[in-house]
């Protein structure tokens, strides 16, 4: 008997430096620099360093409410 098999799209809850760059529309040095400034959380996985989604999310958030830790 076959089965079929539905793939479902999944969303990413982690992004890389480029993918979470990408998304806001930065350069790789730049999503570092907000990274450091402590503009949104990131999280280590080893020796790799991801951003949660949420995180961008909530970051242009502060951005449209004209918050001081958008910067």
């Amino acid at each position: 008997m076959t089965r079929l098999v539905r793939k479902v799209p999944v969303t990413k809850l982690l992004l890389t430096v480029d993918e979470a760059a990408e998304v806001l529309g930065v350069s790789r040095a730049k999503l570092y620099q907000l990274m450091k400034a402590g503009a949104f959380a990131s999280v280590s996985i080893g020796r790799l360093r991801r951003i949660p989604a949420d995180e961008l999310s909530a970051y242009v958030d502060r951005l449209r409410g004209g918050s001081a830790l958008a910067a």
